[in-house]
């Protein structure tokens, strides 16, 4: 749990800047984090999600059809405060998008959010448990981690091993890893240092963090949906309204 001397955790870095090939067409006239799922586009569901758990400041970064979204976030009313980090000129990666803007971020751990990490809350809000979560004292950063037979519209092999004690290793020779990364996480900026300039992903710092015994893993409660096609809008979409139902 968070030591009450730490720095409270108001910030997050949404990444906005992908090209969203996965989902062209949809993707060729309107940057991924704009499309809509159950009413609401992507970017906004983790907008919301951050302002719930308490984040007052948002940094977004952009680069493919980045006018678009800056004049959604513009017309935004209410928390988190947007600031937008201008990546038109190259794509960084998740890694290096994020060191490009650290300037922003100030020193205390913040959060980043994939704008396309969408899931189905169980009892409690899940960043809300994330946050609460983090204890700087042991972790450098903090992942929120899905099962990975459970997920919806992920075929994948997963990602990590969690031990007792939530300390996270990398699937490594295994066939199948019982968790998938839900693309968000808390990181400590310290975790920056020394990394190449241009672009990286965040694989690297998770790797750092392996390496130092201090990444952590909180498994989410309820299920996680891959947005990453046209055809998984529609399958998350019957999924929100199955959830919704009344028995």
């Amino acid at each position: 749990m968070s030591d009450a001397s730490e720095t409270p955790i108001t910030r997050a870095f949404v990444l906005a800047a992908g090209l969203g090939t996965r989902m062209r067409p949809v993707t060729d006239t309107m940057p991924k984090p704009l499309v809509k799922v159950a009413g609401k586009s992507l970017l906004d569901h983790a907008l919301d999600r951050a302002a719930e758990a308490g984040l007052t400041d948002a940094v977004v970064n952009v680069h493919w059809l980045a006018e678009q979204i800056e004049a959604h976030v513009a017309a935004r009313s209410g928390p988190p405060r947007i600031t937008v980090s201008d990546e038109r000129e190259a794509l960084l990666e998740t890694g290096g998008g994020i060191r490009k803007a650290l300037p922003l971020m100030g020193d205390a751990p913040f959060v980043v959010l994939n704008s396309d990490s969408f899931w189905l809350e169980g009892p409690a809000p899940n960043l809300s448990r994330l946050v609460a979560a983090w204890d700087g004292a042991r972790m450098d950063a903090l992942l929120l981690v899905a099962p990975t037979t459970t997920s919806l519209g992920y075929e994948g092999a997963g990602d990590f091993v969690m031990d007792t004690d939530g300390r996270l290793e990398r699937r490594g020779e295994r066939k199948v890893a019982p968790f998938i990364y839900a693309g968000v996480v808390i990181l400590k900026p310290a975790l920056f240092a020394d990394t190449p300039e241009g672009a990286f992903s965040l694989n690297l710092l998770f790797d750092r963090a392996i390496a130092a015994q201090r990444l952590y893993g909180m498994r989410l409660d309820g299920q996680w949906l891959h947005v990453g096609t046209p055809e998984a809008i529609r399958a998350a979409e019957e999924r929100v309204q199955a959830s919704v139902r009344i028995p």
